[in-house]
């Protein structure tokens, strides 16, 4: 442990990175069980899913702050090595808040055996790292099913989800909503077609959608016993209160009340800088994430209208290299307002646009992009590797 933690302040001194990750690396390498030790005699909480986990996260933490202090990889390093780094950090916190990649998610949980699973959602994503989502479906279910200890926090609105989640001794149902349902039109378990009417959803073999306990109805999530909470966030768009509805039933299963947690749940006005409206010039730029189709599904819908946007795309190893991802976004919806198009594979996201009639002009520099546009609002979308770059050249990024 100490000596991860001199490799991550080492890191942060020289400006090489945040830390995270090369300090869990190091204290595995040194000890392979060293985060199946740390675990020990904490309450663990791992969220998992395609998106939204570190928001997810981040809200439970807040959370559960109320009880103790709680140990979280809020940097978003969701691999083993960012875990283990979290939980180093706070040796003594009795609680600890996990985000964990969906690859990962069936070797972490078997380490440190955590009292609740968030289950977000699940859809294609970075195919060429992590693979078909019906193969991770499978294999979270699997995983699942070896935790008769794990109580399992899950969205009932998405049929991937479902199917994993239903192998849990314990299950939470929560219906937080699902926009998208490119991924789940075939039954996860047989193949067969999956008939749907609003929220519900079910298919011949018998899976279907679970009854909730938890219910999301706009700005309010229903509880149990009935009760409304006001939700009231200051994060925008549907999407954040689903996590939002996911975090009060995980905590309330810990032990926090769910008016407690939505008034911790209020005081998050942005995700890493994610949400944020920052000053350039004559520029007032909100900064925006989106990664894969699902989550430029929710990312399009809370642009404000007539805003000009700046799209940059780039295509590392974080953000997976295959960027076939585009062809399935509705980039129609940009149509009409001014678009400037950015970042490493922006001839790539240039192709799709006027594929999907979007008129728009490119800039090599994604800070540049923004000084092209007349005085005012601007909406800057970024996927992964992209963002981090941004967010670190603007002032107060």
């Amino acid at each position: 442990m100490a000596a991860g933690r001199l490799t991550a302040w080492l890191s942060r001194s020289s400006g090489l990175g945040r830390g995270g990750m090369i300090g869990g690396r190091v204290t595995l390498a040194l000890d392979p069980l060293a985060l199946r030790r740390l675990g020990r005699e904490r309450t663990v909480v791992l969220v998992t899913g395609t998106n939204g986990k570190t928001t997810t996260s981040l809200m439970l933490t807040r959370a559960l702050e109320t009880l103790a202090e709680v140990a979280a990889n809020s940097d978003g390093a969701n691999m083993p090595d960012g875990v283990l780094a979290a939980l180093t950090a706070r040796p003594d916190a009795p609680y600890a808040v996990l985000e964990v990649d969906e690859t990962y998610l069936p070797w972490v949980a078997d380490q440190v055996r955590p009292a609740v699973l968030v289950l977000l959602n699940l859809s294609r994503d970075q195919l060429d790292r992590v693979g078909e989502v019906r193969a991770t479906e499978r294999d979270l279910r699997a995983a699942i099913g070896t935790l008769p200890g794990t109580v399992v926090v899950a969205n009932c609105d998405d049929v991937l989800v479902t199917s994993a989640a239903s192998a849990a001794a314990k299950a939470v149902w929560v219906s937080a909503g699902c926009r998208w349902t490119g991924d789940s039109t075939a039954c996860p378990r047989c193949e067969g077609r999956v008939a749907t009417h609003d929220r519900h959803w079910s298919c011949g073999c018998g899976l279907a959608r679970p009854e909730p306990g938890w219910t999301l109805d706009g700005e309010f999530v229903r509880t149990p016993g009935g009760r409304q909470v006001d939700l009231d966030l200051r994060l925008p768009g549907e999407v954040n209160r689903a996590n939002a509805a996911l975090a009060l039933a995980a905590a309330h299963r810990l032990g926090v009340p769910p008016h407690t947690a939505a008034a911790r749940l209020r005081t998050i006005t942005d995700i890493g800088g994610r949400y944020r409206t920052i000053r350039r010039s004559r520029h007032s730029v909100r900064l925006m994430l989106a990664k894969n189709p699902a989550g430029w599904v929710e990312t399009l819908r809370v642009l404000d209208e007539d805003t000009p946007v700046v799209v940059a795309v780039n295509a590392q190893e974080a953000d997976g290299r295959d960027l076939s991802w585009l062809w399935d976004v509705h980039f129609e919806r940009l149509r009409g307002r001014p678009v400037v198009v950015t970042g490493e594979r922006g001839a790539d996201l240039s192709v799709r646009l006027c594929y999907a009639e979007v008129a728009h002009w490119a800039e090599p520099d994604p800070v540049t992009a923004i000084d092209t546009l007349p005085p005012g609002a601007v909406e800057l979308v970024a996927n992964y590797t992209a963002f981090r770059e941004l967010v670190g050249r603007l002032p107060g990024g």
